[in-house]
C-alpha cells in the first residue's frame, strides 16, 4: 500500500524525466505503443484469467471480445494516426497582421494519472495509457481495489516494459485512491460511478487539476414503432448482458411503443435464449463482480416487486437447473414500473431492463430530457423523420443507431459523457488533445503594419482606428 509521500515522490520522479527527457519523437511514441500492444497480446491468457478470477466467471471468449480486442485496435488506431495528430496546424492570420504566421502546437501535458474501474479492468485502464504514451506524456495508473488479480497482472506486464518514471502502477484501497486522486496531475482521467466522480473532482479541485469524468447513468434505448422486434430485442439483448450488464453504456432501460410492448417481451425473451442456451449453469454468462453489488441489484428489483412492477425472470427454469455459481443474476425485465421504484433512478449496472412503454416519440423523447443526459442513447428505427427528432432533440456522450454499444468501438470517434454522465472524451483526435495543450504560436514579421497603431497617437493612427471600428 502506498503512502502520500510515497506518491509525491513517485510522482515527482516521473515529472522529473518529462523535463529531462523533454518532447518525446513520433518514432519513440510508436515505439512504446507498439510495446504495449505486443505485451498485451502476448499475455492476454493470463489477462483473461485474471479477469475471471476477480469476476468468479467471465470466459475468456467475452473479455477477447469485449475487452481485449477493442484495446488492441485503438493501440494500433493511435500508432498509425499519431504524426497526423502531432503535426501543429496552421490558423488564419487577420489581413492587417498580415505578414505574420499562426499555428497550434500540440504539447503533451506531462503527468497523467488515470483511475480505473472494476468492470473492465484492462481496457478502461489501458486505452487511456496508450492514449497519453500518444501524446508523449508519463502516466500513474490506479486500478480497482474490486479486481485485484487483474491489477496484479497489470503491474506486471507494465513494469517489464516501462521503466517506472514513464508508467507506474500504484495498488490499494479507498486510502490510496483519495491520495492518488488529490495528486497534483497535469491531468486526471477516472472512470467510475457518478458519486465517486464527484469526490474525485472535489480532490483535484485543490490543485486545480483538470479532470477527464467519464461516467455512467441510465442510457435509454428508445425502439420506434414498426421497428422489426427481433433485431432490435437481440441486439439489446446482447448490449444489456454481456459482461452481466455491469458495463457503463449498456441498454438502462427500453421505451417501447405501447401496442408493442407484449411482443418486445417475447422477442427479448427469444433472443436471451438464443444468445445463452441454459443460461443459468453457461459459462459465457459472467457473474456479477461481489456479493455487495449483486445484493445490490437483488435489491432493486425488491424494491420494484414491492412498488407494484411485474418482474420477468429468464432462465430460471432451464432444465430444472439453478445457477452454479453463487453471484449468477438471471436477465430480468421490470414491467409496470414508476417513477418512485429505485430501478429507474438508479444506474442498474446488472442484466435488469426495464421496460417504459410511450405512445407517441415525442413522450419518449420528453421521458429521456426529464432526465440527466446520458452516456449513451440507442435508437431502433427507420432512418426518417423520427430518428431525426431523436438526434435533435437529445443530448447524450454517443449514439448507437439499430445496434448498442458499438460506438465506444469507432477508433476515430470521442468517447465521452456530458452533464451527469461526465465531461472531456477521449478516443479519437479528441482523446490525443485531452492529453494535450494546445499552445497558440503567433510568428511576427519583421516588416508589419502593427507600429501604425502605437504610441504617439497621430492623424494615421485615428484613419486606422475609424477604419476597423467602421
Amino acid at each position: 500500500m502506498a503512502e502520500a509521500d510515497e506518491l509525491n515522490s513517485l510522482l515527482a520522479t516521473q515529472r522529473a524525466a518529462f523535463l529531462r527527457d523533454g518532447l518525446l519523437s513520433v518514432e519513440r511514441r510508436r515505439s512504446d505503443l507498439e510495446k504495449l500492444r505486443k505485451a498485451i497480446v502476448a499475455n492476454r491468457d493470463e489477462l483473461a484469467a485474471a479477469i475471471d478470477t476477480d469476476f468468479g466467471q467471465r470466459s475468456r471468449q467475452e473479455t477477447s471480445a469485449l475487452e481485449l480486442a477493442p484495446l488492441v485496435e485503438g493501440i494500433r488506431y493511435l500508432h498509425h494516426h499519431v504524426a497526423r495528430f502531432m503535426r501543429p496546424q496552421r490558423r488564419r492570420v487577420a489581413l492587417h497582421f498580415l505578414p505574420g504566421s499562426a499555428r497550434v502546437l500540440y504539447q503533451p501535458l506531462g503527468v497523467i494519472g488515470i483511475i480505473s474501474p472494476w468492470n473492465y479492468p484492462v481496457g478502461l485502464a489501458l486505452m487511456p495509457l496508450a492514449t497519453a504514451l500518444a501524446a508523449g506524456n508519463r502516466a500513474m495508473l490506479k486500478p480497482s481495489e474490486i479486481t485485484p488479480e487483474t491489477a496484479a497482472v497489470t503491474a506486471q506486464i507494465l513494469g517489464e516494459i516501462f521503466p517506472e518514471d514513464q508508467v507506474a502502477v500504484v495498488t490499494g484501497g479507498k486510502d490510496v485512491g483519495s491520495a492518488f486522486a488529490a495528486l497534483p496531475f497535469d491531468r486526471l482521467l477516472f472512470t467510475g460511478s457518478p458519486n465517486v466522480g464527484r469526490s474525485i473532482m472535489r480532490a483535484a479541485s485543490e490543485g486545480l487539476v483538470p479532470v477527464t469524468l467519464e461516467l455512467g447513468g441510465k442510457s435509454p434505448t428508445i425502439v420506434e414503432a414498426g421497428s422489426p422486434l427481433g433485431r432490435a430485442a437481440r441486439r439489446i439483448a446482447y448490449g444489456k448482458l454481456g459482461n452481466a450488464g455491469q458495463t457503463c453504456i449498456a441498454p438502462d432501460y427500453a421505451l417501447v411503443a405501447e401496442p408493442e410492448v407484449a411482443a418486445f417481451v417475447s422477442a427479448y425473451k427469444e433472443e436471451v435464449a438464443k444468445l445463452y442456451p441454459d443460461i443459468a449453469v453457461n459459462p459465457d454468462y459472467a457473474a456479477i463482480i461481489n456479493d455487495h453489488h449483486h445484493a445490490r441489484l437483488r435489491g432493486l428489483l425488491e424494491d420494484a416487486r414491492a412498488k407494484g412492477a411485474r418482474i420477468i425472470e429468464l432462465g430460471e427454469q432451464t432444465q430444472g437447473r439453478r445457477s452454479t455459481h453463487s453471484r449468477t443474476l438471471l436477465p430480468t425485465l421490470v414491467l409496470d414500473v414508476t417513477d418512485e421504484m429505485s430501478v429507474m433512478n438508479e444506474e442498474i449496472f446488472g442484466p435488469i431492463l426495464p421496460i417504459v412503454p410511450y405512445r407517441t416519440l415525442e413522450q419518449a423523447v420528453a421521458f429521456v430530457n426529464a432526465r440527466p443526459r446520458p452516456l449513451a442513447l440507442y435508437f431502433f428505427g427507420s432512418d426518417g423523420p423520427g430518428l431525426r427528432f431523436v438526434l435533435e432533440r437529445t443530448t447524450s456522450g454517443g449514439v448507437t443507431i439499430n445496434d448498442t454499444l458499438l460506438h465506444f468501438a469507432q477508433d476515430d470517434l470521442p468517447f465521452g459523457g456530458i452533464g451527469m454522465s461526465g465531461m472531456g472524451a477521449y478516443h479519437g483526435p479528441e482523446g490525443f488533445r485531452t492529453m494535450s495543450h494546445a499552445k497558440a504560436v503567433f510568428r511576427q514579421a519583421s516588416l508589419n503594419g502593427t507600429d501604425l497603431v502605437r504610441p504617439p497617437f497621430g492623424r494615421l493612427f485615428e484613419r486606422v482606428a475609424s477604419y476597423f471600428l467602421r
